[in-house]
């Protein structure tokens, strides 16, 4: 683990309401106002008490499979004529690239998507169906030195998977939109990659009601945001490793950092076990068949989170779904041999 140079605590951090309700308004109509559903049935019925109000906010039904077109594309609206006749460049182990492709197409500019090379072949085509040229490298890191390289000679406008005040525009209102669905939530659990979708979630939710508690939830080989909380600073990680390939950002970043920092009440981990455990019972129970990183939230209410929230009004963001059908089988057969597994009237591994 390393750490960024000094955190610059002067950054122009806050967000208003006013600023989350007026990206709504731009994206309007080219994102999708994704529904909530309580979960009633399984294992939120055996294994947390009858008082727990369980509510998923449905982010896999968005357009390109994910959350992350709403950052994407507010990043990409506010670019220059210049710069968006240069294009733009995304670094991404899928969601973030499928939903650059997208946004890129919509507007009608060039995007070149800079991935590692072990992502699954379903989200390379996804970005190659909409127009996307794909550029494949070692690992994350590799990936993140090559978008740089082509930022300086091409001249494009690197759309970051997770820093900067327009991404937490645009992933807070997933935020916005939660609130005004579900009243009286006492807690919102977020997955965690790099933290775009937490800093701005947080920052909208507190914005609307301070006494709800937010979480940030990291799986275990990719804890970034955790250490960095524990360093005071932003810091990056030496290794990733975890099956939830979308949560596997290499370091944290000043701006995600700083809004989570100032916004969310608790950091928790999950093991990738515990990951695959929640997808199984996410299709058992809800019929969803989701990607790993959209599985961290309830493996964290099921897990660490499970007594201080218990009787709780609890709300899951399921973050995306972008997995090819034998990865997503091979996982879920993992959880399922784990719930078999489960300790009766527990059903959770942690």
């Amino acid at each position: 683990m390393t750490v960024h140079p000094p955190y610059a605590r002067d950054l122009a951090l806050d967000l208003t309401l006013q600023d989350f309700q007026q990206t709504a308004a731009r994206l309007q109509g080219q994102v999708l106002t994704t529904p909530v559903w309580r979960w009633q049935t399984g294992v939120v019925q055996t294994a947390l008490s009858p008082q727990t109000e369980v509510w998923l906010k449905l982010e896999l039904f968005q357009i390109a499979g994910s959350f992350k077109l709403r950052g994407a594309l507010n990043c990409i609206q506010a670019m220059d004529l210049d710069a968006k006749r240069r294009g733009v460049v995304a670094v991404s182990a899928g969601n973030h690239a499928i939903a650059v492709s997208y946004a890129a197409r919509l507007v009608g500019i060039s995007a070149k998507v800079v991935m590692p090379q072990h992502v699954s072949p379903a989200r390379i085509e996804a970005c190659r169906d909409m127009g996307a040229e794909v550029v494949l490298q070692a690992d994350v890191h590799a990936a993140f030195e090559h978008a740089d390289e082509l930022v300086a000679r091409e001249g494009r406008t690197l759309i970051h998977p997770f820093d900067g005040p327009l991404t937490a525009q645009g992933t807070g209102t997933v935020g916005l939109e939660l609130m005004h669905q579900i009243s009286g939530l006492d807690a919102v659990l977020v997955p965690v990659g790099g933290g775009g979708l937490l800093a701005g979630i947080a920052s909208c939710v507190k914005r609307m009601n301070k006494r709800c508690q937010v979480f940030g939830v990291e799986p275990e080989g990719a804890d970034a945001m955790t250490r960095s909380f524990e360093a005071g600073q932003p810091v990056r990680l030496e290794r990733v490793n975890t099956v939830a390939d979308s949560l596997g950002a290499p370091y944290a970043m000043p701006y995600s950092y700083g809004l989570c920092k100032q916004h969310v009440d608790g950091m928790v981990h999950v093991s990738d076990d515990a990951i695959c455990q929640a997808m199984y019972y996410t299709f058992r129970d809800m019929k969803l068949a989701v990607e790993p990183a959209a599985a961290t939230a309830l493996a964290a209410l099921l897990g660490p989170l499970r007594e201080q929230l218990n009787g709780k009004k609890v709300a899951l963001i399921v973050c995306g779904s972008n997995q090819d059908a034998v990865r997503f089988s091979e996982l879920l057969a993992r959880g399922q041999a784990l719930a078999v597994n489960a300790i009766p009237g527990n059903n959770v591994s942690s």
